[in-house]
């Protein structure tokens, strides 16, 4: 069993809130995590028990009222247990009372958004991070803002470093043997999301667009987003588009990477980008394999960047620093892959590269984003495919991608 970075966050916060709230994918490890952490000391209950289902459905407030330090399980099948939870913490505001998972975010639906404020922490979980994986704690973000990234010890990169990404970090895709049977694993979770979990927070008609439409999606990974192009490409509107990206992000399959802004900038672009939740079901959507990975590593790239942007969302879930994720792009076509700004208004800048070479011009970007950010820039670095850290002028360094894990 792997050792999850969230557990500690998941304790604390039992420790001082009435009601705690785990999302992320299904599959993730939320369950294993929420049972490990609730022990024998709290009732247990899932909702993908359809008995316990239509219990929650048919009696919300009945479902709720003797219940004493409970764990409830896929709370998004029955979204007005939210409600009931709200009378029920709001009559006994002892600390820990509800520890729910959810694998859509059901914090975002209009009847159910604005109930627990103040009462509930929402923790993310996410598939396993390297460092997970590895079976070590990371410093990363701690050493990118403190501008203290250094060489690597590890040794992944090449040929080896494709097969990393391509494994994805789902814990039951990762104990398969062979990446043929990864990527069965991953289309049938597709499958199973799309068919399931998006009929349980919204009404679509046409759940046989949606296949192609992630298709789709997987080949504009990485990109600026333009709902009108992705909507033409399966025959429905900009507007039906729209609302399929934004399902599809609330169920955890695709992220919209926001665009960071600055008045000190005037022309930039400010269209979200793209990228899946993980590498295994962009690369299972894509048909990219290893072998045809290793034989075309052009396609690589686009691949790396959505590992990196994923592994950071997975140390960000687990971090005490305080992180928004953005990207950068002007009207000169500069752009930094990803820009991470801090609740104090500092800034790190973060390119990737596929290749073992980094160029002085490949800072472009990154110098472009320094100066338009000024004495809050803290540190900008290409990370590529090689083992020493490098420096690049003042606050500017090349450093290996595997120290993500390190």
């Amino acid at each position: 069993m792997y050792e999850r970075l969230l557990e500690r966050k998941v304790q604390e916060a039992l420790a001082d809130t009435p009601v705690v709230l785990v999302v992320g994918p299904r599959r993730a490890g939320k369950t294993t995590l929420v049972r490990k952490v609730g022990g024998m000391k709290r009732n247990y209950i899932s909702l993908d028990d359809k008995t316990m289902l239509d219990s929650a459905l048919f009696d919300p407030a009945g479902f709720v009222r003797d219940l004493n330090m409970a764990t409830i399980d896929e709370v998004q099948r029955a979204p007005d247990l939210i409600l009931a939870i709200k009378k029920s913490v709001d009559e006994d505001l002892r600390p820990g009372r509800f520890l729910l998972t959810g694998s859509a975010n059901v914090m975002t639906l209009p009847r159910v958004a604005d109930s627990l404020a103040g009462r509930i922490e929402i923790l993310e979980m996410l598939p396993l991070a390297c460092s997970e994986i590895a079976g070590v704690e990371t410093t990363f973000l701690d050493r990118l803002f403190a501008g203290e990234l250094q060489g690597s010890r590890s040794s992944c990169s090449g040929n080896q470093l494709i097969e990393k990404v391509v494994a994805g970090g789902f814990p039951e895709a990762l104990a398969r043997t062979s990446e043929r049977r990864r990527q069965v694993w991953a289309r049938s979770w597709m499958k199973s999301v799309i068919t399931r979990d998006l009929r349980d927070i919204a009404e679509i008609e046409k759940l046989t667009e949606l296949p192609s439409f992630v298709r789709l999606l997987a080949e504009h990974s990485g990109s600026l987003i333009n709902y009108s192009q992705l909507g033409a490409g399966i025959g429905v509107s900009h507007k039906t588009s729209y609302r399929y990206c934004r399902l599809l992000e609330q169920i955890f399959v695709v992220v919209a990477l926001q665009p960071w802004h600055t008045n000190a900038l005037k022309r930039i672009v400010k269209t979200p980008k793209l990228h899946f939740i993980d590498c295994a079901l962009l690369a299972s959507a894509c048909g990219l394999t290893v072998a045809r990975l290793k034989a075309d590593r052009r396609k690589f790239g686009g691949m790396l960047e959505n590992y990196v942007f994923s592994e950071l969302l997975k140390l960000i879930a687990v971090s005490d620093l305080q992180l928004t994720p953005c990207h950068f792009r002007d009207h000169q076509m500069h752009e930094v892959d990803i820009v991470l700004e801090r609740d104090d208004g500092m800034i790190a800048g973060i390119e990737v590269k596929a290749s073992s070479t980094v160029r002085r011009e490949d800072f472009t970007g990154l110098k472009n984003l320094s100066e338009a950010c000024g004495d809050c820039f803290s540190q900008g670095v290409i990370l590529y495919d090689g083992i020493e850290a490098v420096p690049f002028g003042d606050r500017m360094a090349a450093v290996p991608l595997s120290s993500l894990c390190e």
